[in-house]
């Protein structure tokens, strides 16, 4: 009999064995540091939390196990971080900061910059946000230019305005413009990992203020490698709705001169767990050559028939006159933390450059034979 390999859940990277790390740096740092009171506080409970829970946990166990001063708990804090041996233990101990901290915006400032290396601050960052946006915005201007990446990044990926697993700052929500000049520092970066965040921030806007990030995009010019990578990957929501603009600034127009000779998907009937392929053929029936964004949508079945649908990236591709271009691609019909897939009907829509150009489906069977 082959032995199950239960995945580790996310929550997990800040289980037992973490908590000993970060006690093991806390006294290895300093006497001052009570190993048992922090065990004890970080364990209680902890089974319970999920991720960033567990981060604010761990910082209000930290807090009982540390001077009582903000200054001396801050500066164990900062040695202890080079110690730990995953970035989520890093960002449990930058908590700290962010909970004990507000009191004493520069010396935390600072420490955020150092803290950073270790496992980000992005979501230490917020609460200061929150509390004094101007101030925060100011600081993390400057860290701009940085000759530190992950210090870089921060000024970027804590300021945005959709953050996953953290808090909403509503006044970067409604006002991109408030972030504007971090991003337009940023727009060449020659660090990927700043240019992944700056994409990101501006796909954010892009959710709640598409007409801002058009046009401000418009104005960047492509010329340079860096800044139109980060152009085509913030506008990737825009596009998957084929928002024209959008389209036009990655130099492609709005629907295609194409013809569609083959768009299948095999098997037709499927269980969860199987692969289904996806293949296309796109014939250019234009004198000029074109650029094509092709995506597909599937409309997943849900209960009581009703639909959710759902836009998958296919390829973005240059195709000359007259010339044609096959595609295709492999997906696992499975379930996932964020999609559980409903036996039924599942209409699959090829989209190119935004226009619906041709469909197909799958059924998807509870029956275990009929697959």
């Amino acid at each position: 009999m082959t032995d199950k390999i239960t995945p580790v859940l996310l929550k997990d990277i800040l289980g037992p064995q973490a908590l000993t790390i970060i006690a093991d740096a806390g006294v290895s740092v300093s006497t001052r540091f009570d190993r048992a009171s922090f065990l004890g506080a970080a364990s209680d409970g902890l089974s319970t939390l999920s991720i960033m829970e567990r981060v604010r946990h761990i910082a209000d166990a930290l807090y009982s196990a540390l001077p009582a001063g903000y200054v001396d708990a801050l500066e164990i804090i900062r040695a202890m971080a080079p110690q730990l041996t995953h970035g989520f233990q890093a960002v449990a101990v930058t908590e700290f900061v962010a909970r004990y901290g507000r009191g004493d915006f520069d010396r935390s400032m600072e420490a955020l910059t150092d803290l950073t290396r270790f496992g980000s601050a992005e979501f230490a960052i917020r609460p200061f946000l929150a509390q004094d946006t101007e101030r925060t915005l100011t600081v993390m201007k400057q860290w701009t230019s940085s000759t530190d990446e992950h210090v870089r990044r921060l000024a970027s990926e804590g300021s945005r305005p959709r953050l996953p697993w953290a808090s909403r700052i509503p006044s970067l929500m409604v006002e991109p413009t408030r972030t504007a000049s971090i991003l337009e520092a940023l727009k060449a970066d020659p660090s990927a990992y700043v240019r992944k965040s700056v994409a990101n921030h501006l796909n954010d806007i892009a959710k709640g203020r598409p007409d801002w990030l058009l046009d401000r995009l418009a104005g960047w010019s492509t010329d340079n490698p860096d800044t139109a990578w980060i152009i085509r990957h913030a506008l990737r929501t825009l596009i998957k709705k084929g928002e024209p603009r959008a389209l036009a600034l990655i130099g492609a127009g709005h629907g295609a001169s194409v013809t569609v000779r083959l768009f299948s998907i095999e098997p037709q009937l499927v269980r969860l767990g199987d692969t289904i392929a996806i293949d296309a053929e796109l014939v250019s029936t234009s004198p000029d050559d074109q650029r094509l964004v092709v995506d597909y949508r599937v409309n997943y079945a849900r209960a009581g028939g009703k639909t959710a649908a759902k836009v998958f990236k296919l390829r973005t591709l240059d195709l000359s006159a007259g010339k044609s271009a096959t595609l295709g691609l492999r997906q696992a019909i499975r379930d996932f933390s964020t999609r559980r897939h409903h036996p039924g009907h599942h209409e699959v829509e090829l989209i190119v450059n935004g226009v619906t150009m041709a469909s197909t489906a799958f059924e998807i069977t509870s029956d275990p034979a009929a697959a």
